[in-house]
């Protein structure tokens, strides 16, 4: 009666018994993973705080700062892990976590395409910097200032009252006009003078009215260049440069027009209206009408 119990107890106890044995032999390898695996966390603690002290001399962007240095310390992180299973003798289950990590990767990219690419857009306009928080741009029909810098979008403040969020990546696509990058702006104005006035004049009573204007830099010249002959005017632009200390351009621009229409007014030099010429041809029809009325009366 007890043998059929020994012979099915027996085999239990043996394999128990082995992986006792093997258990005892994976203590040391044990031990040392999770020394390797401490040891790693606090490296990636203190690389976090020498990437995120570095990023914050690189870049201004609160987002951009936290992403790199939770970044290094996941990579650090995961290193250690790695190693530690490879001591423990797990090597296929590291090459599987790989593979699995690259297959998700690739996945992800592929569903959240969009995202990503204003991810990575947003990461290299932190980087380069091509615009800063403050600064006046135009992009993509898009005229403001810029009010926050994210890495998925960027805000600005059109001046109308609305902010509008534009996707990191059409501002890194596409073409951007910074009107604050170098600290200066040019004003045009176009206009057009009748054909009887004397152009010499013209320039002359033109640039003095705009070289009078407290907003108009003097270091850099007022100019004047006439463009064409209009259908009724030869039509000229003006360039001057703006202290934007002292005034907006639309202010600036406004300003600039009366004072051009005061001066031009004060010496007689017109800006002509748009003519134009009508012709009027006598409808045929409506003349043979009308003769056939008159025969027949």
């Amino acid at each position: 009666m007890w043998l059929p119990v020994s012979e099915f107890i027996t085999p239990i106890i043996n394999k128990l018994t082995l992986w006792y044995k093997g258990a005892l032999s994976l203590v040391p390898n044990f031990i040392l993973a999770v020394l390797v695996v401490v040891l790693f966390s606090f490296l990636a603690k203190y690389a976090r705080r020498f990437v995120t002290r570095m990023m914050r001399r690189m870049s201004h962007n609160i987002s951009l700062v936290n992403l790199v240095s939770a970044l290094t310390r996941v990579v650090i992180v995961a290193v250690g892990l790695f190693f530690a299973l490879g001591i423990l003798g797990l090597d296929k289950t590291v090459t599987s976590l790989l593979a699995g990590a690259g297959v998700i990767a690739l996945a992800i990219g592929f569903a959240f395409q969009d995202i990503t690419s204003n991810f990575i857009s947003g990461t290299f306009i932190a980087l380069q910097r091509p615009i800063r928080i403050g600064d006046v741009v135009e992009t993509k029909d898009y005229f403001g200032k810029v009010k926050s810098i994210n890495l998925r979008s960027v805000i600005i403040d059109n001046f109308a009252g609305q902010e509008v969020e534009i996707p990191s990546k059409e501002i890194f696509q596409n073409p951007i006009k910074n009107f604050s990058k170098s600290g200066e702006r040019r004003m045009q104005i176009d206009c057009g003078i009748s054909y009887s006035d004397d152009l010499a004049e013209v320039q002359r009573v033109a640039v003095a009215a705009v070289v009078a204007l407290d907003f108009v830099r003097t270091d850099k010249p007022v100019e004047l260049h006439f463009t064409e002959f209009g259908d009724s005017s030869i039509n000229f632009l003006l360039w001057f440069w703006l202290d934007q200390t002292k005034a907006g351009p639309p202010l600036a621009k406004s300003e600039a027009i009366k004072a051009i229409k005061t001066a031009f007014d004060a010496h007689d030099i017109s800006i002509p209206f748009p003519i134009r010429t009508l012709e009027f041809t006598p409808n045929a029809n409506s003349v043979e009408v009308s003769m056939l009325s008159e025969q027949e009366k």
